[in-house]
């Protein structure tokens, strides 16, 4: 068996890869959330946050200066805006709310992973210096600001 190796993300793609890791946080949050029986509107309320005030502007910068890198037909790109478009149809619904946060937790899962093993590589293969140097250059690194008002994970 062989171990799978570790991406080498390129340092301009590293700071998406940091938020990511903190979509990744919400998803587990989401499911800790329900194994310790926590209300589903406590869930809710955390998520439209995280939502509004991390994914919202992550996906925008995503899809103006680093999925546009892609042709506009590429197959890679047109899956990471339907996921987003999922995405954000799963955020803003608000019946069946256990389901629906189980799945986004599901779906945004299932996107990061893909955004990381296979979009970004591509991205990488396919990106000039320039292109990867706007990217630094409108991508700045942020504190993940966390909302401690209810931390109902722990």
């Amino acid at each position: 068996m062989t171990a799978n190796k570790p991406l080498k993300r390129h340092k301009s793609l590293q700071p998406l890869s940091r938020d990511h890791h903190h979509g990744l946080l919400l998803a587990w949050k989401i499911r800790t959330g329900f194994k310790k029986e926590v209300e589903v509107e406590r869930i809710k309320v955390y998520t439209d946050w995280f939502y509004t005030t991390h994914l919202v502007p992550h996906f925008k910068l995503e899809e103006a200066h680093v999925f546009s890198i892609l042709p506009e037909d590429h197959p890679l790109r047109m899956q990471a805006i339907d996921e987003h478009k999922q995405i954000d149809a799963l955020a803003s619904t608000m019946t069946h709310l256990e389901n629906t946060l189980v799945k986004l937790a599901d779906v945004l899962e299932g996107h990061i992973r893909f955004e990381e093993r296979v979009l970004f590589p591509e991205i990488q293969t396919v990106a000039t210096a320039k292109e990867m140097e706007h990217i630094d250059e409108i991508h700045y690194e942020q504190n993940l600001e966390e909302n401690t008002i209810d931390e109902f994970w722990k």
